[in-house]
Parts: structure tokens; sequence; C-alpha cells
């Protein structure tokens, strides 16, 4: 039998992935505002923007989130209700958001 080698180690798993995937999300509170939240939590420590409470169906959700990252040049996703995108672009997203005629709140750190 082979002694096990001195450099190997188990692969590190993201806090999500210990917690069967599930992230926490922020809550819509239904106000017709749209919030922006910068967030770094399951995605290895990288930020991320939340938009949260857009109002429409997911195809609308889904053009939204299509025409954000074209607009700045990022990548995204969208988990239920709430688009995640890459990178820290609160006041950039405010303005884009606020030109389609939505009221738009920064809201967390």
């Amino acid at each position: 039998m082979r002694p096990p080698s001195a450099g190997t180690r188990p692969a590190k798993r993201s806090a999500a992935r210990q917690r069967g995937g599930v992230e926490a999300l922020p809550a819509d509170p239904g106000d017709g505002f749209v919030r922006l939240h910068r967030g770094k939590s399951a995605r290895g420590g990288k930020p991320g923007t939340l938009v949260v409470g857009l109002p429409g169906s997911d195809a609308d959700l889904d053009a939204v989130l299509k025409r954000c990252k074209q607009q700045l040049g990022t990548g995204g996703t969208r988990q239920a209700r709430v688009l995640v995108i890459q990178g820290d672009h609160r006041e950039k997203l405010r303005g884009l958001l606020e030109g389609l005629g939505h009221k738009v709140k920064l809201a967390g750190g």
C-alpha cells in the first residue's frame, strides 16, 4: 500500500455548496422600488451586484438582464427574481435602470 502523497489536499468547497447550493438572497419588500445590493457571498469573495424588486414576467427579467450585461460588458445570471451581475456596478446600473423608468435605491454596504 502506498503512503498518501504529502502535497494532496481535498478541494475546498464554497459556503454555498456546503449549504447545499442555497445562497441567501435579499427579500423584495414589494414597495415599487428596485434595490441594488452589493454582495460577495457564494461568489468566492468576488463582488457582485444584486438587483431586487424588478417588476414583470420571467421573460421581462431576462430581457433586462441581457441589456444590463451588454451595457456593462460583464456577466450575470438570474436566480429566481433576483438578477446577479458580476462586479460592483451599482452606480452604472442605477442610471441604466432609471433610464428604463424604474425607481431605484442603493441598498446594503
